[in-house]
């Protein structure tokens, strides 16, 4: 991510925190690279084990030129797709946590090397997000190929 390209990332980001320069400049100076920010203002996270998020990523790339924001955790267990606010308090997918109005979540610096958390697709900064509907179909494709990879039958 250039650096123009991260600032404005970093702008988009920091919007949501109750104070903007507070954080700016924690985060900036963390040695970890990570802030805790609110989710449910510009965005929430839909949050999957990394053994469906990976293919539902994969499906989704190939749906959309560009989706929004995803995070994944140290080790890959788990995956954050950023989605629009008042997703969280609507879904209904099992296996599949929601972070929205009144949570918080670990954001590493766009750009920015991190030991643990980090970015699969950066943020834009223009506040692109991942179409929760669009989501729910990627999981639902991905899950598919992963149960018939399971049997031993070839994916489409």
């Amino acid at each position: 991510m250039s650096g123009s390209g991260a600032k404005t990332a970093v702008e988009w980001l920091v919007s949501v925190a109750p104070d903007p320069d507070a954080c700016r400049w924690e985060w900036e100076r963390n040695p970890l690279g990570v802030a805790l920010l609110p989710a449910g203002r510009r965005w929430d996270v839909l949050i999957l084990p990394g053994e469906l998020g990976y293919p539902t990523l994969d499906v989704l790339t190939r749906l959309v030129d560009r989706p929004g924001p995803v995070l994944a955790d140290f080790g890959d267990a788990r995956m954050g797709f950023f989605v629009p606010p008042g997703t969280a308090a609507r879904w209904l997918g099992t296996g599949v946590r929601s972070a929205g109005r009144g949570t918080w979540i670990v954001v590493p610096y766009p750009g920015r090397a991190t030991g643990g958390v980090r970015w699969l697709i950066a943020p834009d900064g223009t506040g692109t997000l991942t179409d929760a509907a669009l989501l729910e179909l990627a999981m639902h494709e991905a899950a598919g190929r992963l149960a018939r990879e399971e049997r031993g039958q070839p994916g489409s």
